[in-house]
């Protein structure tokens, strides 16, 4: 796919002044924001999920919250038996570990799956930006670097993301209850529904930082 996307005019880089219309025409307004199903990973600079270090972190964060739980309940079932007891329901007991870790596995998996799934998270470009509208799907939407107001990075718990803020509420397209749904998250923990993990991305977060500082070439405020 190509940048920008057809129908939208071309962007000057490096904040060079658009084209004007002919002498006495009027000015043509911004066509339909772009959105797309998966971010398109033929872009200068591509921004990825890192399934590995989220699943291990997560992974880590259940086990140290239901293993304590997990030791108790042990430790209640196992102290009234007996070593023949023991013997005789160890298959018993190594199905219900089983079930504790399927518990913990299960939904750490479907997380993983739901983000891995929708492709990369952000994509550059001198003209503008890709970044997804929902955060467990690959849908996107393309914004020229004048459209964006503020970049910046919040922080919530254990989640570090670089935050993308539109000049205009209008730039975003009605994209549906399901994106809005998905999105209220965000929007309530970061004040945009438009974000891309820097602690959690195959690339590390100076790297994610300069690379927007760069594409960007002062066109829009970074905090």
């Amino acid at each position: 796919m190509t940048y920008p996307p057809p129908g939208y005019p071309p962007q000057p880089p490096y904040g060079g002044q658009p084209p004007q219309p002919p002498y006495g025409g009027q000015p043509p307004g911004p066509p339909p924001t772009p959105v797309v199903k998966r971010i398109p990973e033929d872009q200068p600079f591509v921004v990825r999920p890192n399934l590995v270090k989220r699943g291990l972190l997560l992974g880590g964060v259940l086990l140290a919250a239901l293993g304590p739980i997990i030791c108790c309940v042990g430790l209640g079932l196992l102290g009234p038996m007996t070593v023949e007891v023991i013997s005789s329901d160890f298959l018993g007991l190594v199905i219900i570990l089983g079930c504790l870790i399927a518990l913990i596995a299960l939904p750490v998996g479907l997380q993983l799956w739901l983000i891995g799934s929708g492709g990369p998270v952000l994509a550059l470009s001198y003209e503008g930006l890709w970044i997804r509208s929902r955060p467990t799907r690959g849908q996107a939407i393309w914004l020229p670097w004048e459209a964006v107001a503020l970049i910046s990075r919040r922080r919530w718990s254990l989640e570090k993301m670089l935050v993308i803020k539109p000049h205009s509420p209008a730039t975003m397209p009605n994209l549906g209850g399901y994106t809005a749904f998905d999105s209220a998250p965000l929007n309530l923990l970061y004040g945009s529904g438009l974000v891309a993990t820097l602690n959690f991305a195959d690339k590390p977060e100076a790297e994610i930082l300069a690379a927007v500082a760069h594409y960007s070439a002062g066109r829009c405020h970074l905090t």
